[in-house]
């Protein structure tokens, strides 16, 4: 279920213009062009007007000039007196427009032409600085996320689908631009539209004009009612949507768990289940649109037929000229389309304010956050655990659990499935934080809490059981620690995690690309990969939790031996629940449903009874005893990843 969260208005708005400030001289230029382009738009049907009643004879009984025409004779005679002209302006009186129809004709058709390459020049201003701006504004939103999802707590990830936190950052982003960039604009871009055509409308007859003005009000009100209506479908498809992405980020990340237990099908009914329940929900919506755009065109017909009923009357009985009357008709057809569009905008509105806040949502999650009196990192010491407690959403996990793990020596932990072995690597790393009352963790006898997250984890150089490659070369996987990394370095860590030998005997060897794009790596060769990785980083405390567990005991042996002798005066800490991992480490620790059941070395563990005793004589087969005597080379196979 998605966490309730909603923005006010007041926030959304401030959101809106932080993102907008960025770029604003895009969207002012785009909005001037905009204007500019509607105002030359203006100009044609005049030019229709005054073709009609002064060229083609419609307005021979009177020679009073419009004012439309007297507006575009004055223009002329300035225009005349710049150049030399002063009887420029005499061309277009009435009497001369007839006497040379065939030339006025020519004119009308040279300005209409002139007149459209200029909207041309507009809008292409218009579209090329509202893309601009459109690109400035998403590109902040996405910066913004991005960033702020990296500093977000280990916790909060893993409280969180990755595919619904996509979907956020990708699909409602882009919803949230359009509606700013497009439809945010469009109502700017109409109002300015209404008043001007109602300016002109008006000054022609304010009888039709009140006519056509009668019907904003109705289309205003019929999209009011729409967009209360349509926010809450709005916000169960986006949740569907999410969920839908979810289940297909599932399925192509564990694509080898589907293919390896047969689970094709029940991923194939499992996505069109939740497929189904994502188109049910937008057909619902597209239904109420259809019937609101339906509506729509209903009332527009009706505009057009009363404005065109009216208007013919006015016209014949002398209320306007037939010019007047074209004129009118080309502006009203000109209102019809924006007017009816505040409805799309509106409901575009909604969709908009439920992204927002799902945006804002993920923007408005806290942050990591490091003491203000944040001490420096020590250099080496001692890392202690003092009676640590822990656990997850009130279930223990640690129970009173305390230890001292001596500068640069190797530490084990073995314990059961659940016993809290990965949970205390995270609290070291303070991927989890203890709370006042859990007892506490100290390095070089500083308490870990009041030391920055950044440099804490920098100098713990930590290796997983599931180790995340990314889809780069292994090159640049190795590096990921130390991109400055000399060649020499590079290839000492992979040595070093035996895996040198394995790169080498790939095509392109080193520049390999491994994960979605190239060559997919066995489980044990990404974990050596990833030790390679923590070793180049020459970190002084390294954790390798159960990170040898796709490899054979042989290999295991192999690396340890490696590891101890390359990692002289550095903090080793190895969990495992292989037993042959950790008996030559200095010191051993037995978790026991949280509990610290027992500590040792592995010569004393096994020397009285205990967990350690039991998992130790269930492991040691015949076999493995020789071959940890020495009286066999082990009976592993060469190469071994499991």
């Amino acid at each position: 279920m998605e966490p309730v969260f909603k923005m006010s208005r007041q926030e959304k708005t401030a959101m809106i213009l932080r993102y907008l400030h960025r770029c604003k001289r895009y969207f002012a230029a785009g909005l001037v062009c905009a204007c500019l382009s509607m105002i030359l738009n203006a100009v044609t049907p005049q030019i229709i007007r005054i073709t009609v009643d002064s060229i083609l004879g419609a307005a021979e009984t009177s020679e009073t000039p419009s004012s439309t025409l007297l507006s575009a004779q004055s223009a002329l005679q300035r225009i005349g007196g710049w150049l030399g002209k002063e009887d420029w302006g005499s061309l277009l009186s009435p009497a001369a427009l007839r006497a040379n129809a065939v030339s006025a004709l020519w004119m009308a058709a040279c300005a209409v032409l002139a007149v459209a390459v200029l909207r041309g020049f507009c809008s292409y201003g218009q579209r090329m600085y509202l893309a601009k701006g459109s690109e400035a504004f998403v590109k902040g939103i996405r910066d913004d996320l991005y960033n702020h999802i990296q500093r977000l707590s280990f916790a909060w990830h893993t409280a969180h689908s990755t595919g619904d936190m996509i979907q956020r950052c990708t699909s409602d982003v882009d919803i949230i631009r359009r509606f700013v960039c497009n439809q945010l604009m469009e109502v700017v871009r109409t109002v300015f539209l209404i008043v001007l055509y109602l300016s002109i409308m008006f000054s022609m007859n304010v009888k039709l004009s009140l006519v056509a003005l009668a019907f904003i009000p109705v289309v205003g009100i019929s999209s009011g009612v729409f967009y209360r209506r349509i926010s809450s479908r709005f916000k169960l498809a986006d949740e569907a949507e999410g969920a839908l992405t979810t289940c297909a980020q599932e399925n192509l990340t564990g694509v080898r768990v589907v293919r390896a237990f047969g689970r094709e099908r029940y991923e194939v009914e499992r996505f069109n289940e939740k497929n189904e329940a994502f188109s049910r929900l937008w057909i619902r919506l597209g239904k109420l649109l259809s019937v609101y755009w339906a509506s729509g065109t209903l009332l527009t017909c009706l505009q057009v037929m009363t404005i065109i009923l009216v208007g013919t009357w006015e016209t014949v009985h002398g209320g306007m000229t037939l010019g007047e009357f074209l004129a009118f008709v080309t502006y009203n057809e000109a209102l019809t389309w924006p007017v009816r569009a505040l409805g799309r905008v509106l409901s575009d509105m909604s969709k908009a304010g439920v992204s927002m806040d799902r945006v804002g949502y993920i923007l408005r999650a806290p942050e990591e956050e490091d003491d203000p009196q944040a001490q420096e990192m020590p250099q080496a010491g001692d890392i202690v655990f003092n009676h640590v407690s822990f656990g997850y959403e009130g279930q223990p996990v640690l129970r009173d659990v305390s230890f001292t793990i001596p500068q640069g020596s190797t530490f084990a932990i073995l314990g059961a499935t659940g016993s809290g072995k990965s949970t205390m690597v995270h609290l070291l790393t303070r991927l989890y934080d203890l709370k006042e009352g859990e007892g506490s963790i100290t390095l070089g006898g500083v308490d870990i809490r009041h030391l920055r997250r950044a440099q804490l984890r920098r100098r713990i150089g930590l290796v997983l059981q599931e180790p995340f490659l990314f889809s780069r070369t292994i090159r640049e996987n190795i590096a990921a620690t130390h991109p400055q990394a000399s060649e020499a370095d590079l290839r000492h860590a992979a040595a070093v995690a035996c895996v040198d030998e394995a790169i080498t005997e790939f095509a392109d060897g080193y520049e390999t690309l491994v994960g979605e794009r190239g060559v997919t790596l066995s489980g044990g060769q990404k974990q050596r990969v990833a030790i390679a990785r923590t070793l180049l980083s020459g970190a002084p405390v390294m954790v390798f939790d159960d990170s040898l567990s796709a490899v054979d005991a042989q290999t295991d042996a192999k690396i340890r031996q490696a590891l101890k002798k390359n990692l002289k005066g550095i903090t080793t800490i190895l969990i495992s629940h292989r037993v042959t991992t950790l008996m030559q480490a200095d010191r051993i620790l037995v978790l026991d449903g949280g509990r610290v059941a027992d500590i040792g070395t592995h010569s004393q563990l096994i020397a009285r009874p205990g967990i350690y005793k039991e998992i130790y004589d269930i492991q040691m087969s015949s076999d493995d005893r020789r071959w940890l005597d020495g009286e066999t080379e082990g009976t592993a196979q060469k190469g071994g990843e499991r």
